[in-house]
């Protein structure tokens, strides 16, 4: 396998995904942010001073970052990965980004004499920490072949999509489907809650159905028991469907679930709950209805 791996983007998914690798007996480099996570220090993570400096260390890099505007800082700004990147470098973006720019950050990385692969996953903190993740990959042929090898480590469920993009429109359509299923939940247990059943059972009874869901399961426990803690933060996934909502604009396309999921999320971030787990949107509902779930 690779000599070394350059990783950028240590944060609640980036990580135990590296710790992965490491454990996995990888080589790690990645940009120093602060003070190294000690577990990571301790599995021989280095440090260096730029993404420039990781790419020149590095034969594969991969990002796991926030935003669109983070990627294209990390591979092509001031001291960016471009300006250090070798012949045959693989560059493997598993942040959650825009399609459209993606396959025009592949271009740039592909001209420079790199191979580029999106491969943005699902799956939460918990994928991320058990290995689980579901990874959706936009790649050529080859560059699948090349990243398989890695993206097995992290993940569970690895499936190539398409060409360069693919991968994060599949993303894109994972979100929407994850953000209107969340609300489903926490309105079914805010009308049972209302209406005087025991929400534990009710959910219980649910799961057994065909209303049965892993975000039943995870989710309508986290809204019962009143756990937001991230998780995936809501304004992360704010982030997802604005990508959604600005894709359906260009395609001509109404996406009327979406636009009413994100007004939720919205209504919870105005409340000081940006960085609630997506969960969270429970209490938008909530606050409509002056009702808490389990009163």
């Amino acid at each position: 396998m690779m000599s070394k791996i350059g990783f950028i983007g240590l944060g609640i998914m980036g990580r135990p995904m590296a710790g992965h690798l490491l454990d996995a007996g990888l080589s790690l480099v990645t940009v120093k942010r602060g003070t190294l996570d000690a577990g990571l220090a301790e599995k021989g993570m280095q440090e260096v001073a730029s993404p420039k400096e990781v790419a020149q260390a590095a034969d594969v890099i991969i990002t796991m970052v926030p935003d669109t505007s983070d990627v294209e800082t990390v591979l092509f700004g001031e001291g960016g990965v471009i300006e250090g990147l070798k012949p045959g470098t693989l560059v493997i973006d598993m942040s959650s980004i825009a399609p459209m720019q993606t396959q025009a950050f592949a271009k740039r990385i592909t001209d420079a004499g790199g191979e580029y692969v999106d491969a943005p996953v699902s799956g939460g903190e918990g994928g991320a920490i058990n290995a689980a993740l579901t990874i959706m990959v936009g790649a050529t042929d080859e560059g699948f072949k090349r990243a398989t090898p890695l993206l097995e480590v992290v993940g569970k469920t690895i499936t190539h999509i398409g060409g360069h993009g693919a991968g994060q429109t599949c993303k894109v359509a994972n979100q929407i489907v994850v953000a209107l299923t969340i609300e489903a939940v926490a309105e079914g247990l805010l009308f049972a809650s209302k209406a005087g059943a025991d929400v534990v059972k009710v959910r219980e009874s649910l799961l057994g159905g065909l209303a049965q869901s892993k975000i039943l399961d995870v989710h309508g426990e986290r809204m019962i028991k009143r756990t937001f803690d991230p998780g995936f933060r809501i304004r992360l996934h704010q982030k997802d469907l604005n990508l959604a909502l600005e894709g359906a604009r260009s395609l001509n396309l109404s996406l009327p679930g979406t636009a009413n999921a994100q007004q939720l999320f919205q209504a919870c971030a105005a409340n000081g709950g940006a960085d609630w787990d997506h969960a969270g949107i429970l209490r938008a509902l909530e606050k409509l209805a002056d009702h808490e779930v389990g009163e």
